[in-house]
């Protein structure tokens, strides 16, 4: 097909050509005598992003489920008890893992289109009194479903409860698009991944982790040995990296960092909030909501759109694809079927958050959903043309 096609999904995300750029470079020697100057300021600012002082980061040559991997084993043992909720595709995924590598989990099953419950997870910490359960697990964003939870209300329970487990969040769709703050909220371990947030391709695994889950790894029984704390930590406080890294995604994360800070990190979330705001808008002017039950669940960096009873919300996405060289995601699990998705996250400004909103519009009218042609394009419209950028300060 002529033409660019368009991606539109919650990750990977649009590439600028400022990132491209910095990758698309000569490969070099990752054992340089000056690559310290390099990698040490670029781990400073990334803790930056992770809103933490006291924090430290590692970049895995992985995707965030190598980070999730990362993170469980160097910080937990076999059988240790953790306490997780599954209210979406990769929430479960979350729960697979750690129950795979022997974990003792407590599963909340959470009805999909809402988050993480704090109210239930307050009541599970206070009733713990002997503190069997070793870390508690939180997904900041749920992209199967378009929602977003409270981690901050997370580490309120835990402290009301005065309970020591560790906190976990999956923060792989949120991280460098929705607020985030590691040391503010007492997370002891966060995920990300380079594809969403960070506007690169997939490959780096990113965690963050606090110094209590830091001190953790010494005590740690699992398995590992490409997760390994302890050699990275070896290299990395040399500069360097204990097997050979992706160097020139890390190039380009050099160059992701530069564009978040040249924008500044809260205008970031800013834009974030209206280009999902923009989509909401359109959804509602169709006669469709998202798949999040409530306003307080929304997402900023995807929308699910709930498909009405009897129409096939993955055949718009199949459609959209076909005939219109546009990229959605489809429903998955519970909700397959029943709703298609739109990313709006990472590189992203107000033209180009219209063309999905057009093209869905097209693929649902050709199959035969009762719209008015341009009703979702003009609600966006008339929203992003009436409300007004405020450049917070950097």
């Amino acid at each position: 097909m002529p033409g660019r096609n368009f991606l539109f999904i919650p990750g990977p995300t649009n590439v600028p050509r400022r990132i491209q750029n910095a990758i698309n470079i000569e490969q070099e020697d990752m054992r340089a005598m000056d690559l310290p100057e390099f990698t040490k300021p670029l781990y400073e600012d990334l803790k930056k992003v992770f809103k933490t002082r006291s924090g430290r980061v590692f970049i895995f040559p992985a995707s965030g489920t190598g980070g999730w991997e990362s993170a469980v084993a160097n910080t937990l043992n076999p059988g240790d008890k953790v306490l997780m909720s599954g209210f979406g595709h990769f929430s479960n995924l979350w729960i697979d893992l750690c129950q795979r590598w022997g974990l003792n989990v407590q599963a909340l099953e959470v009805e999909w289109g809402e988050g993480v419950p704090v109210e239930k997870y307050a009541e599970i910490l206070a009733a713990d009194k002997k503190h069997e359960i070793k870390a508690v697990f939180a997904t900041q964003n749920e992209t199967a479903t378009g929602v977003a939870s409270d981690v901050a209300g997370v580490r309120k329970a835990l402290d009301a409860a005065r309970h020591p487990a560790l906190l976990f969040v999956d923060g792989v769709s949120s991280v460098a698009s929705i607020d985030f703050r590691m040391d503010e909220w007492g997370v002891d371990l966060c995920v990300s991944g380079s594809q969403k947030g960070f506007m690169l391709p997939t490959g780096l695994g990113i965690v963050c982790a606090s110094q209590k889950a830091l001190d953790m790894r010494k005590n740690s029984k699992l398995p590992k040995t490409f997760f390994d704390w302890e050699d990275q930590i070896k290299a990395n406080d040399l500069g360097y990296f204990p097997y050979t890294p992706p160097m020139n995604l890390l190039r380009g994360l050099r160059e992701a960092l530069n564009m978040l800070f040249e924008e500044g990190l809260e205008n970031v979330f800013a834009r974030h909030n209206r280009m999902a705001t923009a989509v909401r808008k359109a959804v509602a002017a169709w006669g469709m909501r998202p798949i999040a039950k409530e306003p307080k669940w929304y997402s900023d960096t995807v929308t699910a759109v709930a498909t009405p009873e009897g129409f096939d919300g993955n055949e718009v996405v199949r459609h959209a694809y076909k005939y219109y060289n546009i990229a959605f995601s489809i429903s998955l699990a519970k909700i397959a079927g029943k709703a298609f998705r739109i990313g709006h996250l990472g590189d992203m400004n107000e033209l180009m958050i219209l063309t999905p909103i057009n093209a869905a519009e097209m693929a649902m009218k050709d199959l035969g959903y009762p719209l008015e042609l341009g009703s979702g394009v003009a609600a966006a419209q008339e929203y992003l043309r009436t409300t007004k950028i405020n450049r917070l300060e950097k």
